[in-house]
């Protein structure tokens, strides 16, 4: 089994579309091991998207993760992190696939409902910011 990290961006909770995202992953055979429901501050999403500091988007993204309440979980399954990226579809909604996460619930490319980790050492570093070892069941 492997884990990822899954965030509901503020755009899904604003939406109140949370618990319909949390249904679908739920359906697509994902085991909850941590959740919980969170503001960032700019300088928490400033750390976490850290990554992208050079990317033309990176200031109105930090904007964005922090105009409301996100959820962050750790899901776990097989091949959780490609079966996750699956299941949302891609970043652009009009290009996800049908049924997929961002295809039923995303509005556009920037405000795209959910986050998932890209990599394995991606999915431990952005566990391991919102989630200590003792929080995570499983």
């Amino acid at each position: 089994m492997n884990q990822t990290l899954a965030i509901i961006k503020p755009d899904a909770t604003g939406n109140g579309d949370a618990g319909r995202i949390i249904a679908h992953i739920e359906a697509a055979g994902f085991v909850i091991r941590a959740l919980r429901m969170v503001t960032l501050t700019e300088a928490q999403a400033r750390a976490f998207y850290d990554v992208h500091r050079e990317r033309p988007f990176y200031q109105s993204l930090v904007a964005f993760m922090t105009s409301g309440p996100c959820i962050p979980m750790v899901l776990e399954a097989e091949s959780a992190i490609r079966r996750y990226r699956d299941a949302i579809g891609a970043t652009d909604p009009a290009e996800a696939a049908p049924g997929t996460v961002r295809q039923l619930y995303a509005e556009s490319k920037e405000r795209n409902a959910v986050h998932g980790s890209d990599s394995a050492e991606n999915a431990r570093r952005e566990i391991a910011f919102f989630f200590s070892e003792s929080e995570r069941i499983g």
